[in-house]
């Protein structure tokens, strides 16, 4: 069994989000909420929120299937973190001229699996 849960249009940059994803990867889905719950970057917040939210999907399937859900079994299969859309800002510079500012945006992606399913 596996559960999947998507963030779009995240305030974050894909950049920094990816350091955030790299370092669940493959982790038991435990592990990764503490890893990410004390980690001092703030990627870790939006990233720990669609981990949290995949878990919950994976309860609600479960649930569904009339299956015994333990939230221990879980490990992050797969993540990653795609570009979203770019807010394009323009900041006043020198004698009348304008620098462009790039706000990016990102799209996270986080899919649990029982141990079983991730084989």
């Amino acid at each position: 069994m596996e559960a999947k849960a998507i963030a779009r249009h995240v305030r974050v940059t894909p950049r920094k989000a990816r350091r955030m994803v790299d370092l669940i990867r493959g982790k038991k889905a435990t592990e990764a909420i503490t890893i990410l719950k004390f980690a001092p970057q703030a990627a870790s917040e939006p990233v720990l929120k669609v981990l949290e939210s995949a878990i919950a999907n994976a309860r609600v399937k479960a649930e569904q299937a009339g299956e015994a859900f333990r939230e221990n079994d879980l490990i992050v299969k797969e993540t990653y973190v795609d570009e979203g859309v770019t807010l394009k800002r323009f900041r006043a510079r020198a004698q009348g001229r304008a620098a462009r500012i790039n706000k990016r945006t990102a799209h996270i992606t986080v899919v649990v699996a029982s141990k079983e399913g991730a084989r």
